[in-house]
């Protein structure tokens, strides 16, 4: 009888959690739009993995054939476009500084002569790294570049010499490499970058979500009428007023996780059912965090959703997927341990790329475990603030 009791008291809480949510349209926008928003827009952006056709110049002061080859080899690299040719080195610079390329390369005057002599010319390149990843990318493309230009040199010199193609391949190249990038072969950024920020962004609207509609109740002045329909059971009130929030999130992994790994392919060595169960329990261990913030901050609401947005943001940059955890000072090491995108990350490394057992990863299940229960250490804090806090401004 005591399970009937509470199930119905869960379920009234929820029903009247989900006429709130009828009257203002904000929540339905965080808890449906807001994700589906931002969905579209980070795979549309990053629709084609890479970016592609960057925008750079070239400054070709020695007008040459050899620098005509390369001109046709750095336009002929997937991620650089070279849109423009400018006529002097000052030119480039200010088009640069300007914003309409993001890199430029130069060949000064004498550049064929001197490698034909054998006085080793310099080219060089300048890219723009205030922009980071079209900076980056330019940079791979224009080294390649130099570096293909300086054998192509070498091959004419030795072919003038009488050796053959082959010869003077074993001359230039004398050890193939070949790369064979693993898990992500395409090196798509898509499939990098989205399956970690999207559910960064989910679990900074979850935990804000969460605070605030907590957090409501007590701006309205209505706390202590959801106390007596939980029956004066603080868990029981959580319970009911989160559920609603707790089945739309969950619903929004899934179908992050189906259309990534179903429609868009993305690579799922563990199948996608470990995938959804890795949404259900970080949506459950975000909300767990965003119960006991304001529980700590005895229903001060603007304080909590503070924290909140911070923790959140500062979860992008602690989680490791830009830059790696094991390079971080000791402190931001321990630090990271308490971002729930941490583990989400590792967990999504082992399981959809690499594959692996969870035994591997069993610290970052229970870590996220731990966030979800966090709320048993405020309960009592709780009852104390249904009966006697006030709304903080």
């Amino acid at each position: 009888m005591a399970y009937k009791s509470i199930y119905r008291r869960v379920t009234a809480i929820s029903r009247r959690e989900i006429g709130i949510y009828s009257k203002r349209p904000l929540f339905l926008f965080c808890l449906i739009v807001a994700p589906v928003l931002c969905v579209v827009f980070f795979v549309t952006l990053m629709g084609q993995g890479l970016p592609t056709k960057l925008p750079a110049g070239i400054v070709d002061e020695d007008n040459t054939q050899i620098s005509r080859i390369i001109y046709r080899t750095i336009d002929a690299m997937e991620e650089t476009e070279l849109k423009y040719s400018y006529s002097s080195f000052s030119e480039a610079r200010s088009a640069m500084q300007r914003g309409e390329i993001y890199a430029f390369f130069y060949i000064p005057e004498g550049t064929t002569e001197e490698a034909i002599a054998n006085r080793q010319p310099r080219i060089s390149f300048y890219t723009n790294e205030a922009y980071l990843v079209p900076g980056a990318l330019l940079m791979k493309d224009l080294r390649t570049a130099s570096e293909l230009s300086g054998l192509a040199i070498t091959r004419e010199n030795l072919y003038a010499h009488g050796l053959t193609e082959s010869q003077a391949m074993g001359v230039i190249q004398p050890i193939v490499i070949e790369a064979h990038p693993l898990n992500n072969p395409e090196l798509d950024y898509s499939v990098y970058l989205n399956n970690i920020l999207l559910p960064g962004i989910f679990m900074l609207l979850i935990t804000l979500s969460t605070t605030y509609t907590i957090g409501l109740e007590w701006k309205q002045g209505s706390q202590k009428q959801l106390y007596a329909m939980a029956g004066g059971s603080p868990s029981v009130a959580l319970v009911g007023k989160l559920m609603p929030q707790t089945l739309l999130f969950s619903l929004m992994f899934v179908f992050c996780d189906i259309y990534f790994y179903k429609f868009l392919q993305f690579p799922c060595n563990s199948g996608l059912f470990s995938m959804i169960m890795l949404g259900i329990l970080t949506v459950l261990a975000s909300q767990g965090f965003g119960v006991f913030l304001f529980g700590i901050f005895s229903g001060n609401m603007r304080l909590a959703m503070c924290i909140c947005s911070l923790w959140g943001i500062l979860s992008f940059s602690l989680a490791g997927f830009t830059y790696p955890v094991m390079a971080m000072a000791p402190g931001f090491k321990l630090l990271s341990w308490l971002f729930s995108l941490r583990h989400y990350y590792l967990i999504y490394v082992n399981q959809a790329l690499n594959g692996y057992s969870l035994a591997y990863v069993w610290t970052s299940v229970l870590a996220l475990a731990c966030f979800a229960v966090l709320p048993l250490l405020v309960l009592r804090r709780y009852q104390t603030a249904f009966l006697k806090y006030k709304y903080q401004a």
